[in-house]
């Protein structure tokens, strides 16, 4: 697996470089970004690690350039432990999850791989629920002749929503499904991407709307 890895500090870049190539990632370290950008554009990986906190170009910034232009290489941002806007900001952005700094190595190690894991599950064809299409390759949801792009964590809860088509699932199945285990999210966050979800399927005009039954869950209806 190829990783791109955008930290300015180079102490820390060449630490925890060290550990991903020990656990067998191919990793090209930058530190600016800008040159993150570059190589993003440049090159095909399959994970990307960016700092928030970077010169020349912040790490959101980035984010939301390579999204704008059809990128959805997953992301994990690493965020200052204070800085809760750039979380919700970078989650809102696109970005697949976000670790708080300073962080434990094998937390680090989890996220990745959690990360990756959801790549691999993705399945490459459109998926379709009443009037409504979404694209794996494009991450857009389309109703008729509207469409709109999702960021990345909308995407997921809309792909797990389709694929579960006339099931009901918890806020527990969704936040695992979605988040993965290993994830910081509460419970709290599944009601606001239902709610982000609903507003978007407003958008494009569509006739399908996610119910809610008290105490069992969430489904897609036409």
């Amino acid at each position: 697996m190829k990783l791109l890895y955008a930290e300015d500090e180079r102490a820390m870049s060449e630490a925890v470089t060290d550990i991903l190539e020990y656990h067998k990632y191919q990793v090209d370290p930058v530190y600016d970004g800008e040159e993150a950008l570059d190589y993003i554009r440049a090159g095909s990986y399959d994970g990307i690690i960016l700092d928030v906190m970077m010169p020349r170009m912040d790490g959101l910034e980035v984010l939301k350039r390579i999204r704008a232009g059809g990128d959805r290489t997953p992301v994990l941002l690493l965020t200052a432990r204070s800085q809760i806007e750039d979380r919700i900001e970078g989650l809102d952005l696109g970005a697949d999850d976000y670790l708080p700094k300073p962080f434990d190595m094998g937390e680090l190690l989890a996220r990745v791989r959690a990360m990756l894991r959801r790549r691999e599950e993705y399945r490459p064809d459109v998926k379709t629920f009443g009037d409504i299409a979404l694209s794996p390759h494009t991450y857009e949801l389309s109703c008729g002749t509207r469409s709109l792009v999702l960021p990345g964590l909308e995407y997921r809860m809309m792909e797990t929503l389709i694929i579960n088509k006339g099931i009901f699932l918890s806020s527990e199945d969704l936040l695992d499904k979605v988040w993965g285990y290993d994830s910081e999210a509460d419970l709290g966050s599944v009601w606001v991407y239902i709610s982000y979800l609903r507003k978007r399927l407003a958008a494009v005009g569509s006739s399908v709307t996610i119910r809610a039954r008290r105490g069992i869950g969430y489904r897609l209806e036409e």
